[in-house]
């Protein structure tokens, strides 16, 4: 069965929300339409729907590590290898994705089910008790801002390549779909329209949420996020701003070292935002391709241990099997999948103080991440936009950086690992997930990404 945009919505309607029952068996709804008023009738309901966004956006194909670590393997210039059966994966190592590769299809498809689920939240806010509302609110906005803003940045061309104002993004869809026919489908908005979007959602998220929130998204985690944002935009002083505000944050410190922060997950004090994992719910699709505990199906190239300082207690981080260096951050497969951390919120600034001419304040900033990995600070001297880079290269390796970063700072993708020659430039078309093949068959009005 083939499945367009608005269909994986549709079927999100039902995933999503709490089920209520039916008095009457005659009383039955037609399969093509999804009703959330029937569902969402109580500020319970919307609130349990609420937690079910979490649940999809922590499924394996979109949080849950599958599109990191897809992003790593397309983004690798010879720091890692796949040495693993499956083709979804080999294909992105090797930069040559094909239209069919159902990693891709599944992120696209769990991506866009999630943001249906935050559209019935956020259609049904009204029915949530005044206390509360703001926060749920805050927190659909969150997730919507955020999912968006990874489709549009996998999916479509950078925004510093080319025009955002007419190079297609994804589609955005704003509103719950609960039927299917040819009226609903949807054409890609430009890749500025889905940032003015992502913007949008992210700023009002934070003026919704709360400081602190449980396991859930507060308003430092929408901070992070647009610090984010604005980074990979170019837009260097709202990108230190955003991250001044999560690093005042007291609740936050740097642990005692990274290695620390993977190996306690649950209780790091630097951890600003994750997704729970338990034996019982939740996947970590980092510790199922990265860990020599599980497929470890990608090996570290010395290529990548040899950025190191010999003295950088961030070696600790990987270990050595019979001669393969292996990940060892994913080891635990019960761990938290941490999606923001304070070390990036440091690097972000630091970078953005550098090129804005604060380059006291960059120091600073870039010499505590050092510090904390057993490693000198650097002088003035010694300060270049080049060491920034290099040590957020080193402090966030393979967390899913890797492919955004390359484009961001125009870095050619020439690899030299096993079994693969490529020579990139930063923006080739082979470094963008195509369209799914089943989106565009179902869907004449999506465009397909070039070189597909």
């Amino acid at each position: 069965m083939k499945y367009s945009v608005v269909r994986s919505l549709l079927i999100a309607a039902t995933l999503g929300l709490p089920l209520t029952s039916c008095n009457d068996e005659l009383d039955i709804t037609p399969n093509n339409t999804v009703l959330a008023e029937d569902a969402l009738k109580t500020s319970a309901d919307v609130e349990a729907a609420m937690v079910g966004v979490y649940d999809a956006l922590g499924s394996q194909a979109l949080y849950g590590g599958q599109m990191q670590f897809m992003g790593e393997l397309l983004g690798d210039a010879g720091d890692l290898a796949f040495v693993g059966t499956f083709n979804q994966p080999n294909e992105a190592y090797r930069k040559a994705l094909l239209v069919n590769n159902t990693f891709v299809a599944q992120s696209w498809l769990a991506g866009y089910r999630t943001i249906n689920n935050t559209n019935s939240v956020l259609a049904a806010i009204d029915k949530v008790t005044a206390a509360r509302r703001n926060r749920i609110e805050g927190e659909a906005l969150f997730v919507r801002g955020l999912v968006y803003f990874d489709l549009v940045r996998y999916y479509a061309k950078a925004w510093n390549d080319g025009s955002p104002q007419s190079n297609p993004g994804v589609p955005l869809v704003l509103t719950p779909t609960t039927s299917l026919g040819s009226n609903n489908q949807v054409a890609r908005n430009t890749v500025a329209e889905v940032y003015t979007q992502v913007l949008q959602d992210l700023e009002r998220a934070k003026t919704l949420l709360p400081a602190t929130n449980g396991i859930f998204a507060n308003r430092s985690a929408a901070s992070a996020i647009l610090s984010r944002v604005y980074l990979q935009q170019g837009r260097y002083t709202e990108a230190a701003a955003s991250a001044s505000e999560v690093i005042a944050n007291t609740r936050y410190s740097l642990d005692e070292s990274v290695e620390a922060v993977f190996t306690n997950t649950k209780a790091s004090t630097e951890i600003v935002f994750s997704l729970q994992v338990s034996n019982q719910d939740g996947i970590n699709e980092l510790n199922t391709y990265f860990s020599e505990l599980s497929r470890a199906d990608i090996e570290i190239q010395e290529q990548h241990l040899n950025r190191y300082e010999a003295d950088d207690t961030r070696l600790n981080l990987f270990g050595n099997t019979g001669g393969t260096n292996y990940l060892l951050k994913y080891d635990d497969p019960y761990a938290n999948v941490v999606l923001i951390r304070l070390a990036e919120m440091y690097l972000t600034r630091a970078e953005s103080r550098f090129r804005g001419g604060n380059t006291t304040g960059a120091l600073s900033d870039l010499n505590l991440v050092r510090v904390r990995s057993g490693l000198a600070p650097l002088t003035s001297a010694q300060l270049s936009l080049n060491a920034i880079l290099r040590e957020r290269r080193l402090e966030l390796a393979f967390e899913g950086f890797r492919l955004h970063d390359a484009k961001r700072t125009q870095e050619a993708i020439v690899n030299a690992a096993p079994n693969v020659n490529v020579n990139l430039a930063w923006n080739s078309s082979r470094l963008i997930f195509p369209i799914p093949r089943r989106e565009i068959d179902v869907n004449p009005r999506l465009v397909q990404n070039d070189g597909y």
